[in-house]
């Protein structure tokens, strides 16, 4: 069995940026597992720019931001081996993975840092009627199609979802000559992010049908059509409202679910809001030793925040390998009044340094409203704001004043308010 100070599962943004922090902080038996045959994850199939802006201060596409930190890994000398799938992990971090080179490999971790990444939430997920054709392709395997095998899934496009890869796929299909039709999506309001839908739809004049969803598929061989239908506020499709567009591609942009089975085999706690594991301020999971970041954390919307919180937990992972324990009890995270989740879930004020990002989303849209921290039942921040919407991330800092400051605090709530 190979023994390693720190193993990181997954080689996409998360994890290369936690294995160079960790570098960067002395820690030098470090191994990156990676199932893909290269690094950098899904950002190396999003060809679109926008990476970049708050990490490099510049517009970057998925594959240069993605290079910046594959290139400084190689340069720190941080081994991973590639075409590597884990497929078991236990509560004492050992690791079990097979590759066709080592075959089956046995390791022993004094740290894990999990960085898997999301999935898609596929087509029986979601269980639309109708045939079972082809030309049914999730958002991001079209986008592979397109981006990285040079195939085009279809000419006549509908999407359902409105989530930011159903955006930019719209835009990416037109620009390869087919006619999308309309983003269907289930929701009074958008899943993705706001400029996403300027860029990627306004700009075109793709119609957004908000408040419908697809009720039928036709097609036998191949896609010939789907009929849409509003829903109430139930979601529940509301009949006379029918909507028959004729396509020979239906693309699925309906949510992204972290990859956490390994992390459930070795015992880690998930929330059933995020499927993502509860984390403390030093995004340790419930198991020591054992941290989470990135997407297989909670879904982002930016890669900036992955890599500024990925960065973190390989600071933390070094530090725990040098002697350094993180409890797991501290002051409780209420999520509620609007907002749907915390990362991380609790906070230890013995281990937070300056401050400590607080990782949200809403649960609805909300208009000239007000974020407001509570420590127990005195509010401490009140941030005014114009909009607030599911499909964008906020953050608040918790600093080291304020924690100072309430030293007998029990629970710190964070909720959308009025006034």
């Amino acid at each position: 069995m190979k023994q390693y100070d720190i193993v990181i599962v997954g080689g996409g943004p998360a994890g290369l940026a936690a294995a160079i922090k960790a570098k960067e902080e002395g820690i030098d038996n470090i191994l990156i597992l990676e199932r893909d045959n290269k690094l950098g994850g899904i950002l190396n199939q999003c060809i679109h720019n926008g990476f970049g802006l708050h990490t490099f201060k510049e517009e970057l596409t998925g594959p240069e931001y993605a290079e910046r930190f594959i290139n400084k890994a190689k340069e720190l000398k941080i081994p991973y081996k590639l075409n590597t799938m884990v497929i078991d992990m236990t509560e004492d971090k050992k690791i079990t993975a097979v590759n066709d080179v080592d075959g089956i490999l046995q390791i022993e971790a004094k740290a894990i840092i999990l960085a898997m990444g999301c999935r898609e939430r596929p087509r029986g997920a979601i269980n639309i009627p109708g045939s079972r054709c082809a030309g049914i392709y999730s958002a991001g395997t079209a986008q592979k199609f397109v981006n990285i095998e040079g195939y085009m899934p279809g000419k006549e496009v509908v999407i359902l979802g409105s989530g930011d890869i159903g955006l930019i796929m719209a835009r990416r299909m037109t620009f390869e000559g087919a006619k999308v039709k309309a983003v269907v999506e289930l929701m009074p309001y958008s899943g993705g992010l706001k400029r996403n839908i300027v860029q990627c739809l306004d700009d075109y004049g793709i119609p957004l049908k908000l408040a419908h969803t697809v009720t039928d598929i036709k097609g036998k061989d191949r896609v010939e059509g789907i009929t849409i239908c509003k829903v109430d506020e139930n979601r529940r499709p509301i009949e006379g409202t029918e909507e028959f567009i004729s396509c020979d591609t239906l693309l699925l942009s309906v949510g992204l679910v972290p990859e956490n089975d390994l992390s459930k085999k070795a015992g880690v706690k998930l929330s059933n809001i995020t499927s993502g594991a509860f984390v403390n301020e030093s995004l340790q999971t419930n198991i020591e030793g054992v941290f989470s970041c990135g997407n297989v954390l909670h879904v982002h919307d930016l890669v900036d925040n992955v890599t500024t919180e990925s960065m973190a937990a390989g600071i933390n992972s070094a530090k725990y390998v040098k002697g350094k324990k993180f409890v797991n009890e501290g002051i409780e995270m209420i999520a509620t009044g609007g907002v749907r989740y915390t990362v991380p879930a609790c906070i230890n004020p013995e281990n937070v340094e300056k401050a400590v990002d607080v990782r949200f989303r809403v649960g609805d849209v909300f208009e000239n409203s007000y974020v407001s921290v509570y420590f127990d039942d005195i509010r401490e921040m009140h941030i005014k704001k114009r909009i607030l919407t599911p499909g964008e991330m906020e953050t608040v800092k918790i600093t080291e004043e304020m924690l100072d400051k309430y030293t007998e605090c029990k629970k710190i709530t964070i909720k959308v308010e009025g006034e």
